[in-house]
């Protein structure tokens, strides 16, 4: 008899490549600056509450728009 191999065959497909972002790059920005900024909206609107989630948005946008040098 023939000698079988039980042993699984690895996967050698590629895992699919990451493309670069067009235009400049872009620092990575974490919740926790994200979170500061907004925190700043709020406290500057008087702390009035019910906008947390435009205050997110707002400070995501500002902290992720690339920066001209």
């Amino acid at each position: 008899m023939a000698k079988t191999d039980a042993r699984p065959k690895p996967d050698r497909r590629k895992a699919p490549t990451k493309r670069a972002a067009a235009g400049p790059a872009v620092e990575s920005v974490n919740d926790e600056a994200i979170a500061a900024r907004a925190f700043e909206y709020f406290v500057a609107r008087g702390g009035g509450h019910g906008r947390d989630l435009e205050d997110w948005l707002q400070a995501e946008r500002e902290l992720r728009q690339p920066t001209m040098n």
